[in-house]
């Protein structure tokens, strides 16, 4: 298979899904036991620490830049995919391509626009304010003699509003459902699939899907109503 036809042709397309899908299911489970550690509850000291330490350690930095090309490809990849599906499927081929398969299987590029949205929100709300333009709720302080931004600060002011609140519960429950299928439809196109397994890699799939949305869903909801310090 030549690089032309690994981005073009839907086998290529197929296989770099399922590469990038590994790829971010790998982000995710780093970025959710980040986020997790503010229910430390000790003021947001342990969570500031270890999102200083993710944004000034070089190595980190370099690997953000592979992150956002890894989330790029996965959503024009993807769009192609399900442009190329939609042309191919005829409408007696739709009915029974419906009846056999769950409705977030075929809802995925749905699903994706909406975590496409709630990503660029999440991009404007904590990223951008941390890389470049600074933010009033975000002061500098001291932790342990190291100077850095108050990003727990920052997510308490931005989800004292109900409205981040729900976007944000919205978007996870659009990567649940994403997951519950992409989970191992990725692992299955990179080969990791075998008869006697496959139950186990679908019920994988399916908790991995739950306990990181739960997860990301109480986060906002744990400091709007006020569970956390």
């Amino acid at each position: 298979m030549t690089w032309k036809e690994t981005f073009t042709s839907s086998v290529g397309q197929k296989l770099v899904m399922g590469l990038t899908g590994i790829f971010l299911i790998s982000f995710l489970i780093v970025h959710v036991g980040i986020n997790a550690c503010i229910f430390a509850n000790d003021g947001g000291e342990m969570f500031n620490k270890a999102a200083h330490f993710m944004g000034s350690t070089v190595l980190i930095r370099i690997m953000e830049v592979g992150l956002f090309a890894g989330i790029i490809l996965h959503i024009v990849q993807g769009y192609m995919l399900e442009a190329k599906n939609r042309a191919a499927r005829g409408t007696s081929y739709a009915v029974s391509y419906k009846q056999g398969s769950k409705w977030y299987s075929r809802s995925m590029g749905l699903l994706g626009t909406l975590i496409l949205l709630f990503l660029v929100m999440h991009l404007y709300h904590f990223w951008v304010p941390a890389r470049f333009t600074g933010h009033e709720a975000m002061p500098n302080i001291l932790v342990g003699g190291v100077e850095m931004h108050d990003m727990y600060n920052l997510m308490k002011v931005t989800f004292e509003s109900p409205i981040p609140v729900v976007v944000y519960t919205l978007g996870c429950i659009s990567l649940a459902y994403h997951l519950a299928h992409g989970f191992q439809s990725a692992f299955k196109t990179v080969g990791v699939h075998n008869k006697r397994y496959n139950a186990m890699l679908v019920s994988l799939g399916y908790g991995f899907s739950i306990i990181v949305s739960l997860l990301f869903i109480a986060m906002p909801l744990a400091f709007h109503f006020g569970w956390l310090q």
